[in-house]
């Protein structure tokens, strides 16, 4: 726990700053920074030379993260996250409170409860969504565990979280998108 509690302090203080990180996920290791911090947001497209287009998801400790982002929220989302046996991104209409690049072109954003204990007391200290996105290249393959990781990412990014190094990692979340108006489209199982 005192290591947990450790990494969480440094990962702040680095988010905090501007900086981005690489970090253990529920599900893949993530590269993230304040969801709110449009230049932090840039610094991660431009580490996975990614375009700015293809939308990054973030992740949320609670009702009350969601409820700051969102304005609606249908009630089919909260079954959803109840009911989840694994972990599920849902992708919701017209967030606000984050940084416009985080923002997809049909003003939507994909979210994800955390149970993951460092994410979840990063964004308790935080108090800010954070955003998660998979440790690659864009085009390359997801890596499966810390060692598959490139290079490139490591040195690109403003601090690597000492948790979990050795574990392999999930599988990448199911993806549901919810419109206002109740529409459900199912983008991953």
């Amino acid at each position: 726990m005192e290591q947990i509690n450790q990494e969480v302090h440094n990962a702040f203080e680095v988010i905090s700053n501007g900086g981005i990180i690489l970090y253990p996920t529920d599900t893949v290791w993530g590269i993230g920074c304040d969801a709110t911090n449009a230049e932090a947001v840039a610094k991660i497209y431009a580490l996975k030379k990614r375009a700015e287009t293809q939308s990054m998801i973030v992740l949320m400790s609670g009702d009350r993260m969601v409820h700051h982002v969102f304005k609606e929220v249908p009630e089919v989302a909260w079954d959803i996250v109840e009911c989840a046996d694994k972990p599920t991104t849902i992708i919701l209409d017209n967030p606000k409170n984050v940084a416009p690049n985080l923002i997809a072109a049909d003003n939507s954003l994909g979210i994800r409860m955390v149970k993951e204990p460092f994410c979840f007391k990063l964004l308790e200290r935080m108090k800010k969504p954070l955003v998660s996105t998979s440790a690659n290249i864009s085009g390359q393959p997801t890596p499966k565990c810390f060692k598959e990781i490139s290079p490139e990412i490591i040195k690109g990014v403003d601090y690597v979280v000492n948790l979990h190094h050795e574990k392999s990692a999930g599988n990448p979340s199911s993806i549901i998108k919810l419109t206002n108006d109740s529409q459900v489209k199912i983008i991953r199982k």
